[in-house]
């Protein structure tokens, strides 16, 4: 049976009802009362947007989600994992300072924040994947698999290594605690750029596991040793530390997906999916380029692989804007993604998902007004 996905668009009438009230209408067309909420701890699971970007979703949304959550009797929260690479969002206080800054607080977001994985990004369970063929287990930030409903509140747009920042990556990557995202972009192991390193130390007293050494003024990892938390690169002031042996845009995709599968299995789910602001690239950078397409509209549904194909089509369906850093001086073909990334295959994360048994990508396309 197809997937039912739940569309409508950001037309509004003169002194009619704004968007917000649109995404309303449209959560309830689509189902999300039929979840129970009732003294339940709901996860709204979205991205407050790196320093210096600016095509992030507004705190308005989400405040629409809680306050909805809140009428069905449920305590929701906002949450996002730390970052694996050295940004404004490697730990909780820089990534609470991030997402203040950005507007979102308990007053602006209806709710509290809460930092999936911890202070510092060490807070996760290990977390079985169903039909896994990448990975076995997930390592999951605590407070997501703490939750009892999951919500994801995603910010369509392109995506440098993925093709498409959609709903499947807002979830696995996203939920994915330091060793979580150290584990489906490499090895699972840090490396050390010599020329940034200048030996503090304060990442051997960071590591658990005594994996970290100074030889001739400059640390190195013991391989043996560690165990692939991330920690280190959390706390080096120079960042010297990265993941090494990075992961291809395909596996990295099929890792994504089964992590997200991984945080789904079996639990009440809800996903939104936005398509405004559809930058070339994640609002993990600390910039965002000129939008790609106008804004498209809102979608809702129980099913994220089938909004992300719905997604895909609907922006591929639309004339493009020109004017953008991203897209100049590429060939313009059939798919605007495939376009702005040549070496990255949206499709891969939803032939996976089919692979895996996780979610349906045909999909039926509801239009509300």
């Amino acid at each position: 049976m197809k997937a039912k996905v739940y569309f409508t668009d950001f037309r509004t009438e003169f002194h009619g009802t704004g968007r917000v009230y649109k995404l309303r209408r449209l959560m309830r067309a689509a189902g999300f009362e039929s979840l129970d909420f009732k003294d339940k701890f709901a996860a709204i699971k979205m991205h407050f947007g790196e320093t210096g970007n600016l095509a992030y979703l507004r705190p308005q949304y989400a405040k629409a989600v809680a306050d909805y959550v809140r009428e069905l009797g449920g305590n929701p929260f906002l949450t996002d994992c730390n970052t694996l690479y050295a940004g404004s969002r490697k730990n909780a206080l820089e990534h609470l300072d991030t997402a203040a800054s950005n507007g979102f607080n308990v007053l602006s977001a209806g709710c509290q924040i809460l930092i999936g994985d911890g202070l510092k990004g060490s807070d996760d369970v290990p977390v079985p994947v169903p039909n896994g063929i990448r990975c076995r287990t997930a390592r999951i930030g605590r407070a997501v698999m703490d939750a009892d409903v999951i919500i994801s509140l995603t910010h369509f747009k392109g995506h440098e290594a993925m093709g498409i920042g959609g709903t499947i990556k807002n979830i696995g990557m996203g939920c994915g605690s330091r060793a979580g995202k150290m584990d489906m972009h490499s090895d699972g192991k840090p490396a050390v750029d010599t020329s940034r390193c200048v030996g503090c130390g304060i990442c051997m007293k960071q590591c658990a596991h005594n994996a970290l050494l100074p030889v001739r003024g400059c640390m190195t990892v013991d391989l043996a040793r560690c165990a692939g938390c991330g920690s280190c690169i959390s706390v080096c002031p120079k960042d010297a530390l990265f993941p090494a042996h990075g992961s291809g845009p395909e596996l990295l995709t099929e890792k994504t997906t089964e992590y997200a599968a991984a945080v789904l299995n079996g639990r009440p789910q809800f996903h939104i999916s936005l398509l405004c602001d559809i930058a070339p690239n994640c609002d993990c950078h600390g910039e965002n380029d000129a939008a790609i397409l106008p804004d498209i509209g809102m979608l809702a549904g129980f099913d994220p692989v089938a909004l992300d194909m719905a997604a895909c089509d609907l922006c591929n369906q639309t004339p493009r804007i020109t004017g953008n850093t991203w897209l100049e001086n590429r060939s313009v073909g059939n798919d605007v993604f495939n376009d702005a990334h040549p070496d990255t295959r949206w499709r891969t994360a939803i032939d996976h998902a089919v692979r895996i048994k996780f979610g349906n990508p045909d999909y039926e396309l509801v239009k509300i007004k």
